[in-house]
């Protein structure tokens, strides 16, 4: 009886998630595919399938919003890696008796809510904000500059949010490494550049892959920031998904939308997938 009792608790302890799994992403997943073939006239039905959705979202416009996003999390992943990868190996090894307070402060952001970071940058980057007011007192410029609803205040804020989804998987690698792999490569000659390229980052690659998509995802359909931001000038995906779905007759072209924005992130998360791995392959060949 015990036995058989033993057996079924992995289940057991599994399946809420398995529910919460299913409630809130499969099913809401079949949802999305069916109406994305759903026509957009109100009489319309389940019954009434068609591909009429997707004809207009083919052009330049839609294809070049969707480009639009690949670059802005493109480039906020990249940039956050740049960033979080010295900032972990710090952490994980010279940070010593300071560590702790280094990741406390990365972890303090996450208890307040996204709201109030996505407004206190707001005012920041106000032209009577914090950094023109200091500027101006410091005499580096005469004249207020501009950084609301522009490019850079966009970045900067997805690089702001989403750099310590970056830093903890890599970190946590990090802290679990094997110095005496370390030590050994400089024993047997190799300068630290060398020890680095062939033994550090090559074994750390799986937590970098694992920050690089946990910002590179998110960060594609990111719609609150660019709105915020950026205003009116920028339009990306998570823009167009929710001007469609909050409309009376266009849910169906947002679901369509939605559908397409998916697989499109799903070929360029294939392709990111491969070229990290070859990166790796190629720094094992090169530097190990």
């Amino acid at each position: 009886m015990f036995k058989q009792l033993k057996r079924h608790v992995p289940f057991a302890l599994g399946s809420p998630a398995i529910l919460w799994q299913l409630l809130f992403f499969y099913i809401p997943l079949c949802i999305l595919v069916i109406s994305s073939f759903v026509g957009t006239e109100k009489s319309s039905g389940w019954e009434q399938l068609t591909l009429a959705n997707f004809k207009p979202l083919l052009n330049g416009t839609y294809v070049g919003i969707m480009f639009s996003s690949l670059l802005l999390a493109l480039s906020t992943a990249c940039i956050c890696l740049v960033i979080a990868y010295p900032l972990a190996y710090f952490i994980a090894f010279r940070a010593g008796r300071f560590k702790t307070i280094m990741l406390f402060f990365l972890i303090v952001p996450f208890w307040t809510n996204f709201l109030l970071h996505v407004s206190a940058w707001f005012f920041v980057l106000e032209r009577e904000g914090f950094i023109n007011n200091m500027l101006m007192t410091l005499g580096l410029i005469k004249e207020p500059l501009h950084m609301l609803n522009s490019w850079f205040a966009i970045a900067l804020m997805m690089i702001y949010y989403y750099l310590p989804f970056m830093v903890l998987p890599i970190y946590s690698a990090l802290e679990r490494f094997d110095e005496d792999l370390i030590e050994a490569s400089l024993d047997l000659g190799a300068n630290f550049r060398r020890t680095f390229l062939g033994v550090i980052l090559p074994l750390s690659m799986p937590a970098v892959v694992v920050g690089f998509f946990l910002v590179f995802i998110p960060a594609f359909g990111e719609f609150i920031i660019p709105e915020v931001m950026g205003g009116d000038k920028f339009y990306f995906v998570g823009s167009v998904v929710t001007q469609y779905i909050l409309g009376e007759t266009t849910v169906s072209l947002g679901a369509a939308f939605t559908l397409l924005s998916c697989l499109f992130l799903l070929i360029w998360a294939g392709i990111l997938y491969f070229s990290i791995d070859k990166i790796k392959a190629f720094l094992i060949r090169r530097f190990a």
